[in-house]
This record gives structure tokens, sequence and C-alpha cells, in this order.
């Protein structure tokens, strides 16, 4: 009951305080306007709402489009201008960048991304009032779309600094004590981590814990917190930004740790962990006390506020892995249960971003009411980075989905157990993570596909497999528009420039912006409709059927000049769900035409009986290969031996 007051009084002030329009919003039915099935149905479209569309003139404001670490104008209102573009293309589900107020800019960068939150309850100005965001949800609903709001719980923005030195003013100082010992870089922004909490600190040596101070700079609105239970020092760890990273290692040695830093439970990665979880996120993010009760309450009641208004089908959730087990469990199980029982969203997707490649990690945030799904960061690296990119060989593919399958990546590995609420299949039955896991091979915090891969036939690759295997696929804005950047900022581009636009080779003209004619927004399209087409693609379980343990590129020869290993770059998988079944051929290979056959002619086994008619129904450039104008006859138990060109793919099913 010592909380109840306080949560009384946070939803009043959301519900009053937040945008002037609040009153209006809330009197609407917040009812799902759009029937929500099986997740694993969906195709996601990431959206950075400021490098979208600008729909509304009249919120720009510290606008430049020239600096690619500034606000660029895109709004609510632009994506509402281009919903039948997102609807052409075939998404079903788009994930907008978080709407809350942020902290304006920091160091000269801005907050465009709008993870710098400073006020939990009103709208960031830069995208539109709270009327155009619901507008912009209705919109999508409207053409069965349905929308998830990214969430960030894991710290706000730089709004207070560390007085270390205790003069009362944010310093980025040398100190030194006079000696021959090297002299330390003190910043009061952002210090270096210390598991003590930061340390007040002179030449004279070390003073206790160091005050925070909270700042006033209404011009950049870096203010303290909104709402104002959180403008309180006890709220947030305050011991410093996460250093580890990058050199886990020699930072284990450093302080005599014993074990590696992926090694689970050893010393070395305990302290990586505590790192991750107690610290604030490099560029002084603060971290959030999140273990809190008090805090986690009013974090709860923050983000069922959002979901009404909203009126929301999902979050997607930040830096997951920067907080305890304990706070997922309750604060998880807290939304679904709202999301269900009091709005009657019966199938809400939870689903987080646990950047790692440690697959029992990404494994540990499911089960006992935690996450629907996570990002499948393992796969990017693996699979998209190591297999599709650099032409490793495709053995790869078959090695993380054993693992995944095994249980190699955690215990219980993404399991269902201890789950009150999740999303269902069409008999109600709670849905396993690993068949939730978000599918994606560009996204806003890594390099794109074609930043360090200038190749779009290897692009395409890489779509076929996003768009056939097992799990949900995200597509990040711009790759249908053959978007190139590298890593953060520039890979954020602007989809209303035209220099972003890939050049037409009929016409040496770049296409115009949003176009639908350029060949991998075709492709793409192509994909999504053959997914939607087949449900093993979408439901089915995966069994893979050839793979090579050779770079995707050798071009080695026996002595007549027969290639050693004639199935060098190939991957084939099938998808069975009920009697439907699909199978996925792709080579990998830049250069060489390659088999499904052995050095020995042994041919590809498949899951169809001797004698079925199979067609390809992806058809590159508008031609099918095959016998009869896109038509395989299996042989012998089944098997088939194809021949595929360079980047070449084949999605074939039964032909009646």
């Amino acid at each position: 009951m010592k909380y109840l007051l306080s949560y009384l009084l946070l939803i009043i002030f959301a519900f009053s305080c937040s945008s002037h329009d609040s009153e209006s919003i809330l009197q609407d039915s917040f009812i799902t306007k759009v029937e929500i099935g099986d997740w694993r149905d969906e195709i996601i479209y990431q959206v950075l709402v400021d490098r979208f569309y600008d729909g509304d003139k009249n919120n720009n404001f510290n606008v430049d489009t020239s600096a690619m670490a500034r606000y660029h104008g895109g709004d609510w209102q632009g994506l509402i201008d281009k919903m039948d573009y997102l609807a052409t293309l075939g998404v079903t589900t788009i994930w907008i960048s978080p709407v809350v107020k942020n902290v304006e800019e920091d160091a000269g960068f801005a907050s465009y991304h709008g993870y710098w939150t400073q006020d939990f309850l009103e709208t960031n100005p830069h995208f539109g009032s709270l009327t155009d965001l619901r507008q912009m949800v209705d919109a999508a609903h409207k053409r069965n779309i349905k929308v998830i709001l990214d969430v960030v719980t894991n710290h706000v923005g730089q709004l207070f600094y560390y007085d270390i030195n205790g003069n009362g003013q944010p310093d980025d100082t040398l100190m030194g004590q006079g000696d021959t010992s090297p002299l330390t870089r003190i910043t009061e922004w952002d210090p270096d981590y210390d598991s003590r909490g930061i340390q007040g600190w002179t030449s004279l040596g070390e003073s206790g814990d160091a005050p925070i101070k909270w700042v006033k700079m209404p011009e950049i609105n870096r203010m303290p917190p909104n709402p104002a239970s959180f403008h309180n020092d006890s709220w947030f760890h305050r011991r410093g930004r996460v250093t580890v990273w990058g050199r886990e290692q020699q930072a284990c040695d450093d302080l005599g740790l014993a074990g590696s830093p992926y090694e689970r439970y050893s010393d070395c990665y305990e302290y990586i962990r505590e790192q991750e979880i107690y610290g604030d996120f490099p560029g002084g993010l603060k971290d959030i006390a999140t273990e809190r009760e008090d805090v986690q309450e009013a974090l709860i009641e923050i983000f069922k506020y959002w979901i009404k208004v909203g009126d929301f089908d999902g979050f997607r959730i930040d830096t997951v892995k920067h907080i305890g087990y304990e706070f997922w469990k309750n604060f998880n199980r807290s939304i679904r249960d709202y999301a269900v029982n009091k709005l009657g969203k019966k199938n809400f997707y939870i689903f987080g971003e646990a950047f790692t490649g440690i697959d029992w990690l990404i494994a540990s945030y499911t089960g006992d009411d935690m996450f629907d799904g996570l990002f499948y960061f393992s796969q990017k690296f693996q699979i998209f980075d190591a297999v599709f990119k650099n032409s490793q060989p495709t053995v790869g593919v078959e090695n993380i989905l054993n693992d995944r399958l095994n249980g190699a990546d955690g215990q219980p590995p993404y399991s269902v157990t201890g789950n009150e609420f999740g999303p269902e299949d069409e008999n109600g039955n709670l849905i396993s993570p690993r068949s939730l896991l978000v599918n994606f091979m560009d996204n806003h915090d890594v390099p794109r596909f074609l930043f360090d891969k200038n190749s779009v036939e290897a692009l395409h690759s890489a779509l076929v497999f996003l768009l056939t295997w097992d799990g949900i696929p995200c597509i990040y804005y711009g790759t249908e528009q053959q978007f190139s950047g590298g890593n953060d900022p520039m890979n954020r581009e602007n989809m209303w420039k035209q220099y972003n636009m890939p050049v037409n080779p009929e016409t040496n003209r770049r296409y115009p912006t949003f176009n639908t004619d350029n060949p991998t927004f075709k492709t793409i399209q192509t994909l999504i409709a053959i997914r939607k087409e087949y449900p093993a693609l979408r439901r089915g379980g995966v069994s893979i059927k050839w793979v090579s343990s050779v770079n995707a590129n050798n071009n080695e020869q026996d002595g007549s000049g027969f290639p050693l290993y004639p199935d060098r770059g190939i991957l084939a998988f099938e998808r069975s769900y009920n009697s439907n079944r699909v199978l996925v051929v792709i080579n990998t290979s830049d250069s060489l035409t390659s088999y499904t056959h052995s050095y020995s002619n042994d041919p590809m086994p498949t899951g169809f009986s001797q004698g079925t008619t199979l067609k390809n129904v992806y058809c590159q450039d508008h031609v099918c290969e095959g016998d009869e104008g896109g038509t395989y006859t299996t042989g012998t138990n089944g098997s088939l031996n194809l021949t595929l060109e360079p980047r070449q793919a084949l999605i074939l099913v039964q032909h009646n």
C-alpha cells in the first residue's frame, strides 16, 4: 500500500500533463483495431521516425539535413503519408523508434534516435503530438498493419553529472599527484566505471562518494526527469560508464580475475556482467536502479500508459542485457497482464535486444515470463555476416541450428516454461521463443549489409534466407532501397534524399525516392508474397538437406579439371507445416556455379517422394529455370541434382 498513492499520482500526471490532447485520446476505444494472429506470420519493418519522411514542416526545429548526427525532420505524419508504400512492400508490422521527449542534444549530437529520455510521459515534439501519434497507429491499423513501440527502461539521457572535484560544475580535466605517476582524465559527465560508485577525487586523493548534480538547461531540454519521482539520486546506480567492451579479457586480467569473458559463472564473466547491469551506458546515459521495487512500479505504470494511449500491439525493448532478470520477470508479466486482461490485446508481443553473440545469454532472457522473443544477434554475426557476406562454409547454418535445437543455447533453451501469457498459435498454445526470434541483417546499431559487401546479388541471396528461415524477419528501413551506410550515424540515412537511392542501370540515373521499381524492392516484395502464400515458410520446422564445409568461392579442381567441392556455397533446407512442404536452395558463391551433389556425384536427399514434380516459385529477374519452365522432378528416394549459378536461389514447392 505504501506505493499506491505515488502510483495514482503518476497515472493522474500522465493523463493530465502529457500532451495537451491526451484527454481526447483517452476517450477513444483502446481495443486493438487490427487482428493479431500468429506472430510467426509477421514481417517487421524497422523505422527511425526522424529519417523516414518529413510529413509536417511545422515541427521542424533544430533540423540540419546536412549532418547525419542532427535531426532531419521525419515525423509521424510522414509515416501516415507513406503508409501505402509500406503496404505495397508487404510488411505487416512497423517497429517505430521511441516516442518520448528527449534531451535535445549532447556534445553536438542530437537525440533524433529517441534513446535519451528526459520525460517518460511526453511525446517528442520533433515527431508530433499525442494525437499525431495515435493517428499514425490508426492509419496503420486500417491497413491491417501492427505497430510496435521501442521502449527504453535501462537509462535516461545525460541529466546529471558527477561532481568529482566538488566545484559545482561539470569538468573535463587532467589530474595527477605531481610525481612521476601518469595523469588521469576526469570527465564528470561520463566517468569510468567504479564498482564502489563514482568517488570524489582531487590531486590530494579520494574523498568518498561523489555527489551528483542535476542540471537545468532548458535550451537543450537537459532538465530533471519527469515524472518527478525519477528526480531522485537513489533511483540511479551512479557507478559510471561501462569500460570493458572491446577489451573484456584485458579488463579482467588487470583485476586478476579468473576465467574468460564468455565462460559462464567465471569471475571474469561476472565482472563483465556487473558492469553491463550497473554501469552507465557509454555517452553518459544514466543507469536506472531497476532492481528497486518503487522504480519497477513506476516504469510499469509509464509503459501501461503508452500501450493505452498509443494502442500499440507490442514492445521492442532496448538494452535488455543491461538489466537483471528479476526486473524483466516483473515488468513483462505486468505489461502482458495489463495488455491482455485490461485492453483485450491477447497476443501482445514483447521482444528484446540483447546485443551479444553468445547464444546461451540470449536464451537466458526467455521463460519465466520474460521475453517472447529476442533479436538473433548470433545469427546476424555467424550467418548473415560470415556466410552470406564473407562466403564462409554454409555448414555454419547447420551448426547454429543444431546448437539451438539441442539446447546448447541455454537451459531451459528458449522455453515458455513458467509463462502465464505470451503469443499463441491458432490452437491457443504458447509459442516457444525459439520460433519467435527476430531475424535481421541490418539495423541501426550495425553497418548495413552493402557497406562492406558491394554486391546486390549477395544482398538478394541473404534476403532469401531472411524471408524463408525460421523466426520473424525484420527489415531495416532503406534496405529495400539498397542503402549502404556504415556504423552509426551513417547507417541512419534519410529516406527522402535522392542521393541515397540506387542507380537505374537502364537510365543511368538514380531511382526516385520511395520508388517501388528497383530490383531490391521487387525482390523483397516477391519474397514476402511467397512467405505469405506458403504456411511452411512462416510456421514450419527446419530440416537441413545440404550444406558445404568449404569456402563458397573455393575453386580447387582435380587433375581432370573437375571441382573437388562441387557443392561449395550450397545451402538447402526444407520447412514443413501440416501438409505443406517447401525446399529452399541457395548458392552463396559470388562467382562459381555449384551443384547439389558431392564429388562422387551423390545427390541431395529431400523429404519429397520419388517422382514428385517441384516448381520454383522464386523467379529471379522474372526468369524461372528448370526442366520445363521452372519445374524439377525428384529422382531415387526423392533426391535432386540441381545446378545453381552464382548467388542463385530456388524456392521449390510441389507442382500440382
